[in-house]
């Protein structure tokens, strides 16, 4: 039987990168899914390749008012929640004395606040037994230069997963977060990685990074559906890190 048969997943950022890898994965094992993104085309396409189980919509999740949307949008098509993973991030890359506070609130207004009212918002229609996945990042345990409000604001939501996965107990419903190492995805060219310096970087990373090489999204997304089915079952509160080791370094 696939994994996540009859259930309803909600994955914010599902449009590109890890977050519609793990929407094909949850696809794939049975689920319905409805992603959100921040533009129409991009969802559009994503929903088209993931097919007749998924949902689509456009929102920011910095705008508090579209968890309000997304939730309403969902409870009318699914009826309910089983899997809410709040993978939607950003982060600019600067040194501390060059962030401005439109920066630093931008930052933390996205990876921070989002997930938290997101979480709330989504709360009332998780299932008894449901899971909350939290997209973190291993910069909240591996200092990376001018990462330091990103680093910030992905540390408060393992504050929030730990917290959470106590506070949501009674419910059986289990918190964790999932920590990507560097990962071969579209937001390396957000970061200012052209096309031609692309092997010259991955080359650097890999040498940095225990078994040699940048995660692909499929890997991230099968750490995702293990947190997201039965085969987690017993964990909760935990930080699963799949970094290839660069943690420890």
């Amino acid at each position: 039987m696939k994994k996540l048969m009859g259930k309803t997943a909600v994955i914010t950022g599902g449009n590109s990168g890890i977050g519609y890898a793990a929407a094909q994965a949850f696809v794939a094992e049975g689920a319905r899914v409805a992603i959100l993104g921040r533009r129409r085309e991009a969802v559009d396409a994503a929903v088209a390749k993931l097919g007749a189980s998924a949902f689509g919509m456009v929102g920011d999740v910095a705008d508090l008012a579209t968890h309000d949307r997304l939730a309403a949008a969902v409870r009318d098509r699914f009826g309910a929640i089983d899997v809410y993973m709040a993978n939607a991030g950003m982060n600019h890359i600067e040194p501390s004395p060059a962030v401005s506070v439109d920066s630093y609130d931008a930052q933390f207004g996205t990876n921070t606040r989002a997930i938290f009212f997101g979480v709330t918002k989504a709360l009332p229609l998780m299932r008894e037994g449901g899971s909350i996945i939290l997209t973190s990042s291993i910069a909240s345990a591996k200092v990376l230069e001018n990462h330091a409000v990103y680093a910030g604001s992905k540390a408060a939501i393992e504050a929030f997963a730990r917290a959470w996965a106590l506070e949501f107990k009674s419910r059986k419903i289990r918190v964790n977060v999932l920590s990507p190492g560097p990962t071969d995805t579209p937001i390396l060219e957000k970061l200012g990685v052209a096309a031609a310096d692309r092997p010259a970087f991955e080359q650097g990373m890999a040498a940095a990074i225990p078994l040699g090489r940048l995660a692909q999204t499929h890997e991230l997304a099968r750490a995702a559906l293990f947190l997201a089915s039965d085969d987690s079952s017993f964990v909760t509160g935990v930080n699963l890190r799949v970094d290839g080791g660069i943690a420890l370094t």
